[in-house]
C-alpha cells in the first residue's frame, strides 16, 4: 500500500520541478535574446528605409523591399518558387499593379521674388511638397501669393493664376483655390499644437492633394518659420514667389514581401507581425521596418544554431500600411482562421530623450476605451469612445504588458500602455477577428515631420522592442497546457488589480456627484471582460480539459472579487 503522505509529497515536488522547468525555459529566451538580439541590423536597415520619401510603389519603397529581401537571403531564407518542402524559411515578394501612379519628389526650391535666402528647399525640408503634386514648368513659375484669412470668403477673390497662401489643411483649400478658382499653386500651414511648431520652427507634416491629371496642380506645405517670414513680408504689400517643384508620377506595382518561419508541429497555426514601410520617415516607420527584419533573421540564426525550435509559425510582412495587412487577412479565409495572434511593429525606435512620449502597448479594445480614466489615458494621436459591444477579452494585452515590463525592469526601459486607438496594422486583425496589438512610441514631437531623421532614432530602444518582441513570440509559439496555466494565474492577478484600480476610481466618481449605476456598470463590463479572456486561454492547448479546472479556479475568484466590489459601490 502506497503511503498518502509520502504521495502527496512526491506531487508537490513533480508540480514544483516541472514549474522550474518552466522557468527556466521561459527564462532561456530572455537570456539568449538579450544577448544576441543588437540592434544593429534594426538601426542599418532604418538608416538605408529613411533616406527615401516613402508611397507604395515609388523608388525609395521598392528599394526597401529589394533590400529586405537581400539580407533575408543572406540569413536564409529561400524564396518560396525555389524552395522544398524541407525549407522552413522562406519569402515570397508579392506584386500587384497599383490602381492610380504613383508619385515621388525629386527638388523643391520656394523663394520670394527679390530676397536670396529661400523660404523652403526639399534639402531642408523633404516635406515641403505634397503628396501628387505635379512639377512646375524647368524654369519654375513665378506669380503673387494671396493671402486668404477666411476660406468662406474666397470665392469673393480672384485668384485665378495666382498662389493661394490659407493656414489650414490643403485638402480644405484645393477645390475652392484650385479647381473652382483656378490658382496655379497653394501654400497651407497646419501644424498640430502637440508638435510644438513655435519650438521645432522648422518641421513641416507631410501633406497630400487630390490627383489631378489634367490641372497638374501642385501645393506646398510651410513651416512655422517660413509662415511667419511669409506674412511678415506681406505685410509690406504685394509679394510674388518663385516656385520650383519637380516630381515624378508614374505607373507602378504594389509590393509586399512576406516571410515565414514554418512551425515544426503546428505550421498552420501563426503569429503574424507587421510593419509598413510607406511613410516618409525614420521613426514613422524604418524603424518597424528595422526591428521585424532583425526579428527575422536573428529568429533564422537560432533555429540553424538548434537553440530553438517554433512549433507554430513565425509570419513576417512588409508592405502598406493597413492594405497589405488588410489582404493578408481577408485574401484567405482559411489562412486567416489560423492566425492567432498579430502585431503591429509602428514607431518602435525613439529616443524618447528627444522626441518625448514613451514606448505604447495599444491595448485590443477594453473597457479603457469606454471609460478612460486614472492610469489609462488616450494620446494626442486621439481615440473615439467605444461600445461593450466592440469589446475583444483576450489574454494578449496582459501576457504582453508583463512581458514587456519583464524587459523595461530588466534593461531601466519604460514601458506604458493606451487604450484602442486605431489607425495602424492592427486593425485588420482586429477586424479578421483576430487578437491583435499595436506596438509604438507618442507623443512624438516629430511625428509626421520631415525633421523624423535617424538621430531622433535610439538603437537600445530597438533592442529592447526586438527583444521583448521575441521573446513573447517564442513563448506563444510554443505555448502549451503550462503556458497556459501561468497565463491563467496571470490574468486572474490583472483582473484582480484592476477590479480594485476601478473601486477606487467608481468611489471617487460618485463622491464627486457622477452616477452609481455607472460605477456599477464599469465593474461589470471588466468582470465580464476577464472572465472572457480566461476562456481565451483554450486557444493554447490541443486539449481543454488539461486547464478547465484551473479556468474555473480563477473564473471563482475573479466574480468572489467583483461582488465584492460591487457591495462596497452600492454601500
Amino acid at each position: 500500500m502506497i503511503n498518502t503522505k509520502s504521495l502527496v509529497t512526491v506531487l508537490i515536488c513533480l508540480i514544483v520541478s516541472l514549474l522550474s522547468a518552466q522557468e527556466q525555459k521561459e527564462s532561456y529566451y530572455s537570456d539568449v535574446l538579450n544577448e544576441q538580439f543588437t540592434g544593429n541590423l534594426a538601426y542599418e536597415t532604418t538608416a538605408f528605409v529613411e533616406q527615401y520619401w516613402r508611397v507604395v510603389g515609388n523608388t525609395g519603397f521598392n528599394n526597401s523591399i529589394t533590400f529586405i529581401a537581400e539580407h533575408l537571403e543572406e540569413a536564409g531564407f529561400v524564396l518560396e518558387e525555389k524552395a522544398s518542402s524541407t525549407n522552413r524559411l522562406t519569402y515570397r515578394i508579392e506584386k500587384r499593379p497599383l490602381e492610380k501612379p504613383t508619385w515621388e519628389v525629386v527638388d523643391a526650391n520656394l523663394s520670394i521674388e527679390g530676397e536670396d535666402k529661400p523660404l523652403l528647399t526639399q534639402a531642408t525640408n523633404s516635406n515641403m511638397v505634397a503628396l501628387n503634386s505635379y512639377s512646375t514648368p524647368k524654369e519654375g513659375t513665378t506669380a503673387e501669393v494671396i493671402y486668404v484669412k477666411d476660406l468662406k470668403k474666397i470665392n469673393k477673390l480672384d485668384v485665378k493664376g495666382k498662389i493661394v497662401f490659407a493656414e489650414t489643411n490643403p485638402w480644405r483649400l484645393f477645390n475652392a483655390a484650385i479647381v473652382q478658382g483656378g490658382a496655379i499653386g497653394i501654400l497651407t500651414y497646419d501644424m498640430p499644437s502637440y508638435l510644438q511648431p513655435e519650438k521645432n520652427t522648422t518641421s513641416i507634416q507631410f501633406r497630400s492633394i487630390q490627383l489631378q491629371p489634367k490641372l497638374k496642380p501642385w501645393a506646398i506645405a510651410l513651416s512655422y518659420e517660413a509662415k511667419e517670414r511669409l506674412k511678415k513680408r506681406l505685410e509690406n504689400g504685394k509679394v510674388n514667389l518663385k516656385v520650383n517643384i519637380e516630381t515624378n508620377i508614374y505607373e507602378s506595382e504594389e509590393l509586399t514581401i512576406v516571410a515565414d518561419i514554418k512551425g515544426a508541429i503546428l505550421p498552420k497555426e501563426r503569429l503574424v507581425f507587421s510593419a509598413h514601410v510607406q511613410e516618409p520617415g525614420a521613426n514613422d516607420n524604418a524603424t518597424g521596418v528595422g526591428v521585424a527584419l532583425e526579428m527575422a533573421t536573428l529568429t533564422s540564426k537560432l533555429i540553424q544554431e538548434n537553440k530553438i525550435n517554433p512549433k507554430r509559425t513565425l509570419t513576417f510582412l512588409w508592405g502598406d500600411e493597413i492594405v497589405s495587412t488588410g489582404r493578408y487577412v481577408e485574401e484567405d479565409k482559411a489562412r486567416a482562421k489560423n492566425i492567432k495572434w498579430g502585431i503591429s511593429l509602428d514607431m518602435v525606435g525613439e529616443n524618447t530623450a528627444i522626441t518625448g512620449g514613451t514606448f505604447l502597448i495599444e491595448k485590443m479594445p477594453d473597457p479603457s476605451a469606454i471609460w478612460t480614466r486614472g492610469n489609462d489615458k488616450h494620446t494626442e494621436w486621439g481615440g473615439s469612445k467605444m461600445t461593450l459591444s466592440q469589446m475583444k477579452p483576450h489574454y494578449l494585452n496582459d501576457f504582453l504588458i508583463g512581458e514587456f515590463k519583464a524587459q523595461g525592469k530588466q534593461a531601466n526601459w519604460v514601458v506604458e500602455t493606451n487604450p484602442f486607438e486605431g489607425g495602424s496594422d492592427h486593425v485588420p486583425f482586429l477586424k479578421g477577428n483576430i487578437p491583435s496589438v499595436l506596438f509604438w512610441h507618442f507623443t512624438d514631437q516629430f511625428y509626421h515631420t520631415d525633421n523624423d531623421r535617424l538621430d531622433k532614432v535610439s538603437k537600445e530602444t530597438l533592442k529592447n522592442v526586438g527583444t521583448a518582441s521575441l521573446v513573447s513570440a517564442y513563448k506563444l509559439l510554443n505555448a502549451d497546457e503550462t503556458t497556459a496555466k501561468v497565463v491563467i494565474k496571470n490574468i486572474e492577478t490583472a483582473a484582480i488589480s484592476r477590479l480594485n484600480d476601478e473601486l477606487k476610481q467608481g468611489q471617487l466618481a460618485i463622491k464627486n456627484g457622477d452616477n452609481r449605476s455607472t460605477q456599477i456598470e464599469i465593474i461589470k463590463a471588466w468582470e465580464d471582460w476577464y472572465l472572457k479572456a480566461l476562456d481565451s486561454t483554450n486557444d493554447m492547448v490541443s486539449d481543454k480539459v488539461g486547464i478547465a479546472v484551473d479556468i474555473e479556479a480563477s473564473r471563482t475568484i475573479i466574480i468572489a472579487t467583483a461582488s465584492n466590489i460591487l457591495k462596497k459601490l452600492k454601500e
